[in-house]
This record gives structure tokens, C-alpha cells and sequence, in this order.
């Protein structure tokens, strides 16, 4: 059977999820920056690993990562402002590595019928911080693993299959996440999905689907109200609490209103900080900030220390109903080494005050890019929260794609690595751990990049 090719040097369904890895200014940049040696390993990549979107051809090769940086096998820093959303405490951070070292010493592996003590601590760590009463849980491998425990959760929980998300969201890219996912990156051509997931526009400040003129977003919530009354039986609403690709911050009131509604309707509320927890917006867990505890919350990425893949779904105490059903059952559910990773970084995020840093840069940052948006009128908006920022470049009222490919790949040839979010979105997402110093080194990169497009 000849199977045919799904891919060329366009990308079929626009620039939803990131940069594009076949544009012209990739290749561009290929050509003056990538060596005969790096050049081999990545043509070996490619023979060997399977061709998706944003991740072949590979960009580059990583020989070393330590702190705020990668290093090429050109021996060329880069301060990595992207990292997967995995490294908040910085990459290779002594404490979790020493952690990670001593657990492998004493119990390298738990098998499923059992516990230890590491796990138990976490689990105990993690109950104490998260908000309201989510204190039972259970780990896995990935973040993907934990929505799909969620997801099964809800439908015993409620005995509803039908879920409510949003477009332009993602939530994992296994076949479950992506039927409530909303990027067409993932969902493209795939066939049938999960049926029952309704999806909603997302709650953009100021240029959301409705328009709507003021924060209560009346419109928004109207048609999620509608939804749920044409539909009749949803079991939950699972979305990000705030936009993470794009760095888009919903309205003041909105996930009041929106829990009002799910408890009004017996809908279970499912938030995913798989990669926005953890203190990098300057709390520990993003639903802080709106002052809402949903009944479920999945997080992951930097829960490993941006070294053990570790991702927990913590629920509330009444929902623990299905001890005779397997909701995750991983072979690595209660990794004694992925559990003393993660009390190392909590350790990290809290004795050196690495949440108080992102408040501090945070809003240092973020005074920076107002600044640069009134010099420059291809910014038409930039946005943050915490150690958390986004600027979204526009021209002639429509968005500067190929602008803001060419301000990334400039920033990468001068050692700063982000990456491009919803097309024309500069999403930099640096480690807790970086100094004002850095912070202003970065954006002085940046800027360079915007005044040479400009």
C-alpha cells in the first residue's frame, strides 16, 4: 500500500500552536548557523524519528542545559525563554538532581501494589498548597496521562460523558485530550473524536468571539448557558484557566461566574496547569489569581523539576467513588524518583523564594514591555503574569506572522530561544531562577529584533 505524505513547507493548518518548522525563515536561519557536525545529527534525527509538526526537522542540537541556558554542540549559550514550560527552577538544578541521585541510591523503582514514603510526602505536599479542599490525588507519567484520569473521573463522578472546552485550547495530544483540545494542529484530518465534546470560544480580554463590550463578558457567558441548556446532560467544563500559548488572561469575573454556573448545573469544573502551575505567575497555582477552586486540577511539566516527566491530578475529597475501577493504573504511578524530584522543587520554589522573584520581575518585565510597545507600532499588545509574558505584533491591523518568525529566529542567533505562540505571539516563558540582570538582557534582545523588522 503507498501511503502518501502528509507533510510539505507549508503548514496546513496555520500557525495555531507555534512556529512553524519548514517556514523560509527557518531555513534561512539554517543555512548561516547550523554546522556540518550539528547539520549530520539532525539529518540522523530525521532518520530515525517520526516527522510531526514542531518538532522535525529538529532546529538545533543541545549538548549541555544548566541554570537559565542551553548549550549547543557549537559551544553557543542560549537562554532558554521556552524550556517546554518545564523548568521553573532552572535546568539540572543541583538540589533535584541530589534528590533524584539519593532516590536512585535507595528505591529506584516502586512497583503499582505498593507505596513509599516519597510518594506519600508529595502527595501530602501537594494537598497542603493546592487550594480549597483538593486534597486526594493521583500521579502519572505526563500531563496527557492526568487529563485522561480527570476525564474518566468525570463521567463516573456525574454519570455524563458529555464534556464543554474551549477552542484554541490544549490539553495533551493523545486522542481523548485533543476531542477537548481546540487547536487545529492536533485535530486536523484525524477522524473521529471523543463524541460529546462541545466546544466554546475562549474568554479573550477585548477581542473575544462576541465581542463583548465590558469584563462580565456577558456574551460569553450567555452561550455557555445556552450550551448547557440545549445539550442537557454535560458531566464537565475542563479548560486552562488562563491561555498559555498565547498568554491570554480571561476577564476579572469570568470563572466566578462560570462556577456559579457549573454548580448551578452539576457540572464538575476541571482546570489544567499542567504548564502554568507551579509560581511562575507569582502564585503557586494559576486558579489563584481568580479566586476559584475548581473541583479538579491537573498539573505537570515542572512538577519533575524539568527532569522526571511527573504530572498529578488532585481532586476533591468526596470525589475518591471509584475504588473498585482503574483510573490511571501507570506502571509509574507513584515514581519514588519522579516524587523526590518534585518535593525538590517545591523545596526550591519556596526556601529561595522563587514565586516572590515572580512577582518582582514579573511586574519589572512587564513595565519593560509597555515601554517597547510605545516605541514600536508593530506591538499592538503586551500582556503577563508573573514570570509569564507575551507580546502579540501586528501590522496593518492584521497579525505580523512573518514579523514575528523574523524576531525569533534574530533572537536566536543572539542567544535567546522563545517560542512564537498563535502566529504572531512572542511567548517568553523564562526559569524562576533568572536575575533582573538576565531578564533585561533578554528583552534588550528582543527589542533589537523588533526595530530590525520594524
Amino acid at each position: 500500500m503507498k501511503l502518501k505524505q502528509k507533510f510539505d513547507n507549508k503548514s496546513s493548518v496555520g500557525f495555531a500552536e507555534g512556529d512553524v518548522n519548514f517556514s523560509p525563515q527557518r531555513k534561512e536561519w539554517a543555512k548561516t548557523h547550523i554546522g556540518t557536525k550539528t547539520q549530520k545529527l539532525v539529518d540522523e534525527d530525521a532518520e530515525f524519528f517520526l516527522h510531526q509538526s514542531l518538532s522535525s526537522p529538529c532546529l538545533n542540537v543541545i549538548n549541555k542545559s544548566e541554570g537559565i541556558y542551553l548549550e549547543d554542540i557549537q559551544g553557543r549559550k542560549i537562554m532558554d525563554f521556552h524550556g517546554n514550560s518545564v523548568h521553573q527552577v532552572g535546568h539540572g538544578h543541583p538540589r533535584v538532581v541530589n534528590a533524584i541521585k539519593d532516590q536512585l541510591d535507595q528505591l529506584p523503582f516502586c512497583p503499582r501494589r505498593y507505596t513509599n514514603q516519597t510518594a506519600i510526602d508529595l502527595a501530602r505536599k501537594l494537598a497542603e498548597l493546592a487550594p480549597g479542599n483538593l486534597n486526594k490525588m493521583l500521579f502519572a507519567p505526563g500531563g496527557t496521562n492526568a487529563i485522561g484520569m480527570a476525564l474518566k473521573l468525570a463521567r463516573y463522578a456525574t454519570g455524563r460523558h458529555k464534556t464543554i472546552s474551549m477552542w484554541d485550547s490544549f490539553h495533551g495530544a493523545s486522542l481523548d485530550a485533543i476531542s477537548i483540545g481546540g487547536e487545529g494542529l492536533f485535530r486536523k484530518d484525524v477522524g473521529p473524536l471523543m463524541p460529546g465534546s462541545e466546544h466554546i470560544p475562549p474568554p479573550r480580554r477585548g477581542k473575544c468571539h462576541f465581542n463583548c463590550p465590558d469584563e462580565n463578558h456577558d456574551g460569553c457567558i450567555e452561550y455557555l448557558k445556552y450550551i448547557i441548556e440545549m445539550e442537557g446532560d454535560i458531566g464537565a467544563l475542563i479548560a486552562e484557566p488562563m491561555r498559555w500559548t498565547t498568554v491570554e488572561l480571561p476577564p476579572k469575573n469570568y470563572w466566578k461566574r462560570v462556577r456559579s454556573i457549573c454548580d448551578e448545573n452539576n457540572i464538575l469544573l476541571i482546570f489544567d496547569e499542567i504548564p502554568s502551575a507551579l509560581g511562575r505567575t507569582g502564585k503557586m497555582f494559576v486558579c489563584e489569581h481568580f479566586d476559584v477552586v475548581p473541583d479538579m486540577l491537573v498539573v505537570g511539566k515542572g512538577l519533575g523539576g524539568g527532569i522526571f516527566p511527573m504530572a498529578a491530578l488532585i481532586v476533591r475529597s468526596d470525589l475518591d467513588i471509584v475504588g473498585d475501577r482503574a483510573l490511571g493504573h501507570y506502571t509509574h504511578e507513584k515514581s519514588s524518583v519522579g516524587c523526590a524530584a518534585a518535593l525538590a522543587t517545591i523545596e526550591c520554589l519556596l526556601e529561595d523564594k522563587l514565586i516572590d522573584n515572580s512577582v518582582r520581575l514579573g511586574e519589572k518585565g512587564l513595565t519593560r514591555l509597555k515601554e517597547l510597545k510605545s516605541k514600536y507600532p508593530i506591538i499592538s499588545d503586551v500582556r503577563g503574569l508573573g514570570l509569564f509574558f507575551g507580546i502579540e505584533l501586528t501590522k496593518n491591523g492584521k497579525p505580523a506572522q512573518k514579523e514575528a518568525e523574523e524576531v525569533l529566529y534574530h533572537s536566536l542567533s543572539n542567544g535567546l530561544s522563545y517560542k512564537v505562540g498563535g502566529g504572531c505571539i512572542l511567548t517568553l516563558c523564562p526559569p524562576m531562577t533568572i536575575t533582573e540582570e538576565q531578564l533585561n538582557e533578554a528583552f534588550d534582545v528582543i527589542e533589537a529584533g523588533i526595530k530590525e523588522v520594524s
